[in-house]
């Protein structure tokens, strides 16, 4: 298992995800954002204005998830 927080993860907040797959810790992520969303927390949602940036272009987005994967990866397991 690996830990990674709201902030390595684009969001605006230090609240740690643990995971064992990047796949599981990006679902963690996206369902905080929406809660934060919800909550009109006004931190996230300039960090979602900023994703948001990156999807406009398929390569800009498909780029980000590859390094957070590539960080993902090279994080040590959780003791």
């Amino acid at each position: 298992m690996k830990t990674m927080t709201c902030k390595q993860l684009g969001g605006a907040c230090d609240l740690e995800f643990h995971a064992n797959t990047f796949e599981e810790i990006a679902e963690m992520s996206k369902n905080h954002g929406m809660q934060m969303f919800l909550k009109r927390d006004e931190a996230h949602q300039e960090a979602m204005g900023e994703m948001q940036k990156l999807m406009q272009s398929p390569d800009g987005i498909k780029k980000w998830f590859e390094n957070k994967r590539k960080e993902f990866n090279a994080l040590p397991e959780n003791n």
